[in-house]
């Protein structure tokens, strides 16, 4: 299974201490390099770029496709990261891209990719006998109080799913 990320996902499942949980679930994840100096750039995720550093299912890659992420950023609005993901994605016909924010889920979506969250990865950890229902209410609590955006909905709808 080809699965590529954005790094919201990665950011929030890193804040819940779930990234291992992308090992399990998929073996190899591929980021583009505007994720990777997105993730390991930035002086207040310090422990974040080490824990990417140091993550060996992790696989930083590059896009050849470089006109059509700038077509992608300059049409959408997307950030060079979010662009690259999605070109990429499309351009190795992946079978799932990570993916948190809402305008590049809705042109992932309508280019034909199969787009997953980081609830989504949750709740397929949780499916697959992974993680717990208490686990999954502790990596929910800790997005949250790490301010990651999740909708009140949406944290409902993952709390009463591993309730059902």
């Amino acid at each position: 299974m080809i699965v590529v990320s954005d790094s919201g996902p990665l950011i929030s499942l890193m804040k819940a201490a779930k990234l291992d949980l992308l090992r399990e679930l998929y073996g190899e994840i591929r980021i583009p390099e505007a994720v990777y100096a997105e993730l390991t750039g930035n002086a207040r995720y310090a422990e974040e770029a080490e824990l990417i550093r140091s993550s060996s299912f992790v696989q930083v890659v590059a896009v050849g496709e470089r006109k059509a992420v700038d077509i992608l950023r300059r049409a959408s609005g997307l950030d060079l990261s979010e662009s690259e993901a999605i070109v990429y994605a499309d351009d190795i016909k992946a079978d799932i891209l990570l993916m948190e924010e809402d305008a590049g889920r809705r042109i992932a979506r309508a280019m034909g990719l199969r787009v997953r969250g980081s609830l989504g990865i949750l709740l397929l950890g949780y499916d697959k006998g992974i993680l717990s229902a208490q686990e999954v209410d502790a990596a929910l609590d800790q997005m949250k109080a790490a301010h990651r955006r999740i909708s009140d909905e949406l944290y409902q709808y993952a709390r009463d799913y591993v309730r059902r």
